[in-house]
C-alpha cells in the first residue's frame, strides 16, 4: 500500500500520546514487527548470538523429529516448522548471511537424520528447492561471506554424494553439484532457477 503525502502529514500531526497508542495497537497485531523493534531498540543479544542459538536449536529439533517421526510423511512438516523459525529470525534481525547458513545447516542435518521408511521424493524436492534458493541468496551477499559459507555448502554436497537417489534427482532437476561452492555458483543462478521451473522441474 502506497501512503500519500497528505496521509503522512496527517499522521505526523498526531500528538505524542496518540502516536504511542497507535504504535502499541499496531505492535499487538504484528508479532514480528514487535520482536524486530525490541531487537533493534533494547535487545542485548547480538545477531551472531541469536544465530548461534538457532544453530543449536536446528540440530536438536531435526534430530528429535527424526526420532519421533520414523516416516518421511511426518518428518517433512516438522522440517517446515523449523524452516519457519529461520524465516522469523531473518525477518526480526535482517540476518541475510544467516538466511543462507542456517538453511544449509538445516539441509545438512536433515540428510544426516533421514527417516528410514517412507517415500522421500517430496522431501528431496523440498530440499532441492531450498538449495537453489540458498544459491540465489548467496549471490546477493558480499563476496566476503563466501569463505564462511564454503564449509556449509561442502557439507551439503558431501551428504548428497552419499545419497544416490538424491544425487540422481538433483542432476535430473538441473542442479550440478559443482555449483555447491560460493565461488562457482553461476552469476545467473536466479535465471537458471526460473528456467527450470518453467520447464516443469523441481516439482
Amino acid at each position: 500500500m502506497e501512503f500519500s503525502k497528505e496521509f503522512k502529514e496527517a499522521i505526523s500531526n498526531f500528538s505524542s500520546k496518540e502516536k504511542d497508542k497507535l504504535i502499541i495497537r499496531l505492535l499487538r497485531k504484528d508479532r514480528i514487527l514487535a520482536h524486530r523493534l525490541y531487537f533493534e531498540l533494547i535487545d542485548e543479544e547480538t545477531v551472531d548470538e541469536k544465530r548461534d542459538a538457532l544453530e543449536e536449536l536446528i540440530k536438536t529439533e531435526v534430530k528429535y523429529a527424526s526420532t519421533k517421526y520414523g516416516r518421511t510423511k511426518y518428518f517433512l512438516p516438522a522440517l517446515r516448522k523449523i524452516s519457519a523459525k529461520i524465516t522469523e529470525h531473518v525477518k526480526i534481525t535482517t540476518d541475510k548471511f544467516g538466511e543462507v547458513s542456517l538453511n544449509l545447516l538445516l539441509m545438512s542435518e536433515t540428510l544426516k537424520n533421514l527417516p528410514k521408511s517412507g517415500d522421500h521424493y517430496k522431501l528431496y524436492i523440498y530440499f532441492l528447492n531450498k538449495l537453489f534458493r540458498a544459491m540465489v541468496l548467496t549471490k546477493k551477499l558480499d563476496s566476503d561471506y563466501y569463505l564462511e559459507l564454503r564449509a556449509n555448502f561442502q557439507d551439503v554436497r558431501t551428504q548428497i554424494l552419499q545419497n544416490n537417489a538424491l544425487e540422481d534427482l538433483a542432476l535430473h532437476n538441473g542442479l550440478f553439484l559443482s555449483w555447491l561452492n560460493p565461488d562457482v555458483i553461476p552469476d545467473d543462478i536466479d535465471h537458471i532457477l526460473k528456467g527450470l521451473k518453467m520447464d516443469g522441474l523441481l516439482k
